[in-house]
């Protein structure tokens, strides 16, 4: 919601150009579906990996802050060099940023097997997540 309303915004009160198409509508929900899913199956791993390892939510904490870089948030994909472009589409998170894009900018690249692969890459997450997460879940209070 706070998206569309800058959307709305900026093609009000603004010089910037902005292009929203036709995908827009087709395509948010199944975006933000596939962001909140992701979060949901790393969170459910992460979360039952550092019930053992207390430790490890500090790595965790920095990765999450490299992983920042590997991602198209503040770069467009276009101006990466081709050597390094591999590294960044192989985090599934980057065809979901440049689709956003694609679809409210009308800049960026709309690939649908990015999309399938981060739609692939989420399922299996949340299922792999969630079976650990399940069986580790009886030991939680040993642990703690």
């Amino acid at each position: 919601i706070l998206f569309l309303c800058v959307l709305i915004y900026y093609s009000f009160n603004s010089n910037v150009e902005l292009f929203p198409n036709f995908y827009l509508g087709f395509l948010f929900p199944i975006l933000i579906l596939i962001m909140g899913i992701q979060g949901l199956g790393f969170g459910l791993l992460f979360s039952a990996i550092t019930t053992k390892y207390r430790d490890l939510r500090y790595i965790l904490a920095y990765c999450m802050r490299l992983l920042m870089y590997a991602s198209p948030i503040i770069f467009p994909l276009s101006i990466v060099p081709d050597k390094y472009r591999l590294v960044i589409l192989i985090n599934p998170i980057t065809s979901v940023i440049e689709i956003f894009r694609y679809i409210s900018l009308g800049t960026g690249q709309f690939s649908l097997y990015g999309l399938y692969y981060s739609i692939t890459f989420t399922i299996i997450l949340f299922l792999i997540g969630l079976i650990f997460f399940n069986k580790v879940e009886k030991n939680f209070i040993d642990t703690a």
